[in-house]
């Protein structure tokens, strides 16, 4: 019988690509032999019970993730940090309340506006003009918001970004506490952080981080760290979006990278950042200055990021992501010398190494008025219809183009001609792409 997937798998791996996106392990570190079916158990009553009342070896070893980030209670989640996203937003703002979120959340947080029913008000971001991303989210703007609209009890934030962009945790934090409101920082790309000292993290409220982005876990591990709230009621809400079977090999690979990480894996981390700090000097790459980076994401500086990731993959590496002027390579503690020399080779056979000639893109126009609830635009019918062809029609999904990676329409906003303009002027194919739209 065919096993199409599992074929392409084994064929993809034995062709020994040179692997910078995730999971963090790369196809080359296994801190434990987890693969092994014997290792693949459920509830037995001596394996633990991930939603069940504690006492287990899981909750031993999420109790040390807890004390080694410093958080109150840590959480292991199977199903990513979008089950993190959901559970993180549900304690925080429960349902019906009204929210402040990073316009360039990930999607799972816009899934949750609608499952809990929340209102949105949205949280912009400065454009880097010359390095052509967002920067942070300044403090000042979280408490203008919050001032504006003291009904909001929940702020989100991603920190950091794709592109490695830090914000200010604690200052954020600090605001939203005078104000009343909890802080939760989608944190998936930062699970390696606090290994490196990296202490923002601990001032928030929620922190959802994803394991298997940074480190040697497997694909789909994620955390769920808190503050002020016990892990019953982590569990509690967690359990409402997680599999009532969770993967013991995914939480027994949260376990070993922890342990792999205070072992071996911040010293070959550390490592890993120097190697960054030199692939910055060589190549036009983002780099430290008016914000602060991941020290270990290389986001490469290029004339055509799509083509040049094309490229790249044609001879077998492959990076996390691209947008015209970038490549995005996760650097992790799986890197060795000669990994990086042959990510070095292949850069500078490709031209890599000229300094690109820059086409800044330039930010998206205001804030569409939303027209429909972010429940309402996820569950009315929709039909499919070219972009070009959707001036006045309402949105029932995003359409987010990197860069600038926010959301020029979000679900529930109405599509106007000022939109089709900013998305033709970057280069958005809106002839040929499709657009979800509410069908009202």
């Amino acid at each position: 019988m065919p096993t199409p997937l599992y074929d392409n798998l084994r064929d993809l791996a034995r062709r020994n690509p040179l692997r910078f996106d995730m999971p963090g392990h790369h196809g080359v570190m296994e801190s434990a032999p987890l693969g092994a079916v014997a290792l693949d158990f459920t509830e037995t009553g001596c394996t633990g019970d991930l939603f069940g009342s504690g006492g287990d070896a899981i909750e031993e070893a999420e109790n040390l993730w807890a004390r080694r980030f410093g958080f109150d209670a840590c959480l292991f989640l199977t199903g990513g940090s979008t089950q993190g996203v959901h559970t993180g937003l549900a304690l925080l703002a429960g349902t019906g309340s009204a929210v402040a979120l990073d316009r360039g959340s990930h999607r799972s947080a816009y899934h949750a506006l609608a499952l809990l029913d929340l209102t949105p008000h949205y949280l912009r971001r400065p454009w880097l003009a010359e390095e052509g991303v967002t920067g942070p989210i300044p403090p000042d703007w979280v408490e203008q918001t919050l001032r504006q609209h003291p009904e909001i009890n929940t702020i989100c934030i991603t920190s950091p970004t794709y592109y490695g962009v830090l914000s200010d945790i604690p200052a954020i934090a600090r605001v939203c506490h005078a104000c009343g409101a909890k802080l939760m920082v989608d944190g998936a790309h930062g699970a390696h952080l606090p290994f490196l000292g990296y202490e923002g993290f601990r001032a928030a409220d929620v922190v959802v981080m994803s394991a298997h982005k940074t480190l040697p876990a497997l694909g789909q591990s994620a955390l769920l760290f808190a503050n002020g709230r016990s892990l019953d009621e982590l569990r509690r809400m967690g359990s409402v979006y997680g599999s009532s079977s969770p993967s013991y090999l995914l939480m027994a690979s949260l376990d070993t990278a922890r342990d792999y990480m205070e072992r071996e894996g911040t010293r070959r981390y550390r490592q890993t950042v120097q190697w960054t700090g030199e692939l910055r000097e060589r190549f036009p790459a983002l780099r430290p200055g008016n914000v602060e980076l991941d020290p270990a994401r290389f986001v490469l500086c290029c004339t055509d990021g799509f083509a040049l990731a094309e490229a790249l993959r044609r001879i077998g590496i492959f990076p996390e992501m691209a947008d015209r002027g970038h490549v995005v390579f996760l650097l992790t503690c799986a890197e060795d010398a000669e990994r990086i020399s042959r990510l070095k080779a292949a850069l500078e056979q490709l031209g890599a190494v000229r300094e690109p000639a820059r086409s800044p893109c330039p930010p998206p126009p205001g804030l569409p008025r939303p027209v429909l609830t972010p429940r309402q635009a996820l569950f009315a019918p929709r039909e499919t219809i070219p972009l070009g062809q959707g001036e006045g029609r309402i949105s029932a999904g995003q359409i987010a183009p990197y860069p600038p990676g926010i959301p020029v329409l979000a679900p529930g906003e109405r599509l106007e001609k000022k939109h089709l303009v900013y998305l033709r002027e970057i280069g958005y194919n809106i002839d040929g792409t499709g657009m979800e739209a509410v069908c009202i």
